[in-house]
């Protein structure tokens, strides 16, 4: 007896000849990456893709491509910066989707989740991330609790830098707990700056990722970007400022309520962690951990849980995290 799953074909006949070149990459070679992912087989002739193999497979095939197409042609994605990242977004987004096809399409259509920086714009690239623009869009208070390579921190720059670029707020402060120098940074080499920057280096990235470096270092200079550790945050109302708390998994109880209630007027504050790494003393209580429970149920803050379908680093880093989830879960 065959059991073999009976094979479909659909074609997709796309307008613009110049943005299928960009979408099909050279020679190619995004439809075979795709074509492996997703176990399908498309063919391009022209402008018609045709795409063959088991049913889901090949409406899931159609739906990212029509969905990246449309991303590239209502400038939502920059062609300069085009690969084959863009369509591991889209099967991350359908992925996370529980709806049929149509509104899959219709729900990523719809949605105008993007940060516009000064070297490039960002958009969403999972489900949670898109729960995470949505909180970061609405509420002046976000928690954003994941794993490593969610994006947590990179997107929470993105609104900063977003929200500083139409003057929306006066200043950028990114914060967080030195906690491997115990808050004593005293006996490490340099000026207060050269002693915290490498706790940042993510954040540093992020900026410079999105601002030109001579734009970051005169924010900095002239106090429209602030770094500085979780401790001299002490005593300091924010007045509009956009506030980013990294690695808050490591504050103690005192420190999250010191900076909660830092809050002033016209201030957006995300607080980020990671509660599988926490780097306290044996015995002592993560502050977000702790936040968590305290928080949840203040209607104007928001929380928001990034998990293994969110990592945007290679695959086999949601793997890894999967395989670490079940294991100190068993």
């Amino acid at each position: 007896m065959n059991n073999r799953i009976k094979k479909e074909e659909i074609s997709l006949e796309l307008p613009s000849n110049s943005l299928i070149a960009v979408l099909v990459g050279h020679h190619s070679i995004n439809l075979v990456k795709l074509e492996k992912i997703i176990d399908v087989n498309i063919n391009l002739f022209g402008n018609q893709f045709n795409i063959s193999g088991n049913k889901e497979n090949v409406n899931k095939a159609k739906l990212i491509i029509m969905n990246v197409y449309n991303k590239l042609s209502s400038n939502k994605l920059q062609i300069s910066e085009f690969d084959f990242s863009n369509f591991e977004t889209e099967l991350r987004m359908i992925k996370g989707m529980t709806c049929k096809s149509k509104s899959n399409l219709k729900i990523d259509q719809n949605k105008d989740f993007k940060f516009e920086t000064w070297k490039k714009t960002i958009i969403p690239k999972s489900i949670g991330q898109n729960k995470y623009f949505e909180a970061l869009n609405n509420f002046e208070l976000v928690l954003g609790l994941g794993p490593a390579g969610t994006g947590k921190s990179y997107l929470a720059v993105a609104k900063a830098i977003h929200m500083l670029k139409k003057g929306l707020v006066e200043k950028i402060i990114l914060t967080r707990p030195a906690v491997e120098a115990g808050e004593r940074l005293g006996f490490l080499p340099g000026d207060m700056k050269e002693k915290i920057d490498p706790y940042l280096k993510p954040i540093y990235d992020a900026l410079y990722e999105m601002m030109p470096a001579d734009r970051v270092e005169k924010k900095i200079q002239s106090g429209e970007i602030e770094i500085a550790p979780l401790a001299f945050m002490r005593g300091r109302t924010f007045t509009n400022a956009f506030v980013i708390v990294d690695e808050a998994q490591n504050t103690s109880p005192v420190q999250m309520k010191m900076v909660l209630t830092r809050v002033g007027e016209g201030s957006r504050m995300v607080i980020n962690g990671d509660l599988s790494q926490v780097d306290l003393p044996k015995g002592q209580i993560s502050g977000l951990k702790q936040s968590q429970k305290i928080l949840s149920n203040i209607e104007e803050i928001k929380i928001i849980y990034l998990g293994s379908d969110d990592v945007i680093r290679h695959p086999i880093v949601a793997k890894i995290i999967r395989a670490y989830d079940y294991f100190n879960k068993h």
